[in-house]
């Protein structure tokens, strides 16, 4: 049986290492759990590995908010220490610490 631990949280702040967005993680997949077509839209030479952990994100660059499925791989924490303006943060989220979000709904 495959054991994957997830490196970052709920709530956290995170950003990709080679495109330029950033967001909130809100859930996370212990492997890969999306499509075989989206997987398949990467180019062969920057998907990354299946057997990882996988994060959704309420994310934002300089023009939009969506919402961004990442490999553990490429992501890192951001150090801004600015909040994420995501207009859904406040639907599962508390207030913004200086790191994180807390939860403020209650998981199943």
């Amino acid at each position: 049986m495959m054991h994957n631990e997830a490196k970052y949280a709920l709530g956290e702040v995170v950003r990709h290492k080679r495109h330029p967005f950033r967001g909130v993680i809100f859930d996370v997949d212990a492997v890969f759990s999306n499509s075989q077509e989206w997987y398949d839209a990467i180019p062969a030479e920057a998907r990354p590995r299946k057997d990882q952990p996988f994060y959704h994100l309420l994310a934002e660059n300089e023009e939009s908010y969506y919402v961004a499925y990442v490999s553990e791989q490429n992501l890192m924490l951001d150090s801004s220490g600015e909040p994420v303006t995501h207009p859904d943060i406040g639907d599962l989220f508390g207030d913004f610490d200086g790191r994180s979000y807390p939860l403020h709904v209650d998981l199943n």
